[in-house]
């Protein structure tokens, strides 16, 4: 799922990309006489492990490119040593590769893993190449299973999930992952890494929380943004656009979705004191889409007429799923979020208009609930929805949930963990994650005491993993570097946003749960001019 980089053959575009922190830390550069060898390490295997095989490669660096779908490519990669351990669970049959490179010169003794995207359990060189040219050392995992949007490892000879690669997937390779690579860090280098950090958007995200839920000892910061927790219930709810879509029998086009999504922007930026094309708390943003009824877009040089039944469409889509008894399942569509990513449609040559699903939710639904690659996902009703959305929660919550909110023992360990989310992201609802922080906050004593260890940044007007420099950028890696080798707990998360016309603003990023509003005065580009403040002190 991360940010949009691919537009897929069927023209859906996959949420994913490549995921870049800056890493902008102080260095604390290890120099040596000369560079380590590049030798295949002895590797100890993992608990529940063998290791197969450990191979070890010297690499010249220069510019690495992306494998997969999600591509991508970072220049000016010094030399690195590149060591594959391969791992298999006995009895299970699984192969999962773990890599680590190593900068042979001017590592800055830290350790980063490095999560994945989508179906993808790790990263796809990008991430690690990007981690090696800011001096850290870094792994990542393939847990034995495919691409982003390689799901032929799902069901087994007997049509059923294949539940070894699913642990693997959920969280187990990534655990693996790190101890393999802290290990091989130590017999390349002959020392232990000062600090170990995990980085990750979406899937990465969700990985990054399994790890401090699951395995607190496994990293000293983790940087988990737009994190994926709740995978069962928000793939479902995902899935909740082209329901809708169907069983209304109304497929508003992309620029008729866009002229709604624009609307509510325009509508709801004054909010925090300034009409500036941002809008910094989009939980709060209430337009109505009915107000659109009668309206003339131009679409494709076609003037085209806003309908009530398209309004009806959307207003579903922004309020999200729910049973037919109208119990709420989930959280919608951010209002301000670009709708196209999961409301999408497309047109037949015989002129037939129907939806094209975002394909992580459509497989996980035809996989993981109905075990059937054909199932037809336009006759979903919305009582089967409900029904797929509870068996969702009753088969994999405890699997791949993510969703603990005891994060005692990460606390007790000393981690420092700090995620921002997009207000707009289109994959994703922050609600979730907000959601999330609420029960930690209720579980570990209030939102005071879990800042010592817990933040998250909400970014205004910031779609999936946008943040990543494509859609405005922010160094969370250095925020979470200064916190835990520093104890310089951020306050705010300086970052740059993109507005409404398309022009990069810098904003500060508050704190959860205060909101960012406009003093009066300044300029509105500019993060001086905004100051964080409890919602129940915003304007409106």
């Amino acid at each position: 799922m991360k940010r949009v980089l691919t537009v897929l053959a069927a023209g859906v575009p996959l949420a994913a990309a490549v995921y870049l922190p800056t890493a902008s830390a102080e260095p604390q550069t290890t120099t040596t006489a000369q560079p380590p060898a590049c030798t295949a390490p002895a590797v100890r295997a993992p608990s529940g492990t063998k290791v197969e095989s450990v191979t070890a490669v010297r690499q010249d660096g220069g510019t690495v490119k992306g494998t997969g779908i999600l591509g991508g490519e970072v220049t000016g990669v010094p030399a690195f040593c590149q060591v594959t351990v391969t791992l298999t669970h006995p009895g299970d049959g699984d192969h999962a590769k773990v890599q680590t490179w190593l900068p042979l010169e001017k590592w800055n003794s830290r350790f980063q893993g490095t999560g994945g995207s989508a179906y993808l359990a790790g990263d796809n060189g990008v991430g690690l190449a990007t981690a090696v040219k800011n001096g850290y050392a870094a792994s990542t995992t393939d847990a034995g299973v495919g691409d982003a949007l390689d799901t032929s490892w799902v069901l087994n000879g007997t049509s059923q999930v294949d539940t070894a690669l699913l642990k693997n997937f959920a969280s187990r390779s990534q655990h693996e992952a790190a101890v393999v690579g802290k290990s091989v860090v130590n017999a390349v280098y002959g020392k232990r890494a000062a600090y170990s950090y995990f980085t990750g958007c979406s899937t990465g995200g969700r990985q990054g929380y399994a790890e401090a839920q699951n395995y607190p000892d496994d990293y000293d910061g983790i940087l988990a943004d737009a994190p994926a927790v709740n995978w069962d219930e928000f793939e479902v709810a995902t899935l909740w656009p082209q329901v809708v879509l169907n069983n209304e029998k109304t497929h508003p086009t992309d620029c008729e979705l866009n002229a709604f999504t624009d609307a509510a922007v325009k509508a709801c930026d004054k909010f925090d004191g300034v009409q500036d094309g941002v809008v910094n708390d989009s939980s709060r943003c209430d337009f109505d889409p009915r107000r659109l009824i009668g309206t003339k877009v131009v679409c494709d040089g076609k003037e085209l007429t806003i309908t009530a039944a398209d309004a009806a469409v959307v207003r579903k889509i922004w309020d999200g799923p729910r049973t037919t008894s109208g119990q709420k399942l989930w959280a919608g569509v951010p209002v301000g979020a670009d709708l196209t990513g999961l409301a999408h449609s497309v047109t037949d040559t015989d002129g037939t208009v129907k939806g094209a699903p975002f394909p992580v939710p459509a497989l996980w639904v035809q996989l993981f609930l109905k075990k059937d690659p054909a199932f037809d996902l336009t006759k979903i009703t919305y009582g089967d929805f409900t029904r797929l959305f509870k068996q969702s929660q009753a088969e994999y919550d405890k699997v791949i949930g993510t969703d603990d909110p005891n994060l005692s023992g990460f606390r007790n360990s000393g981690g420092k963990l700090l995620t921002w989310h997009g207000q707009a992201d289109q994959f994703i609802p922050a609600q979730g994650t907000v959601e999330y922080r609420k029960q930690v906050d209720q579980k570990l004593g209030g939102t005071k005491k879990v800042d010592d260890f817990y933040r998250l940044f909400l970014a205004p007007d910031t779609n999936h993993c946008g943040l990543n420099g494509a859609d405005g950028s922010a160094d969370g890696l250095a925020a979470l570097t200064a916190w835990v080798e520093h104890g310089k707990a951020p306050k705010t998360l300086p970052a740059t946003l993109i507005n409404a016309s398309g022009e990069k603003v810098d904003r500060d990023l508050c704190a959860y749960p205060k909101v960012s509003v406009y003093k009066g005065h300044g300029d509105p580009a500019e993060a001086a001019s905004f100051r964080c403040v409890l919602p129940s002190s915003s304007r409106h």
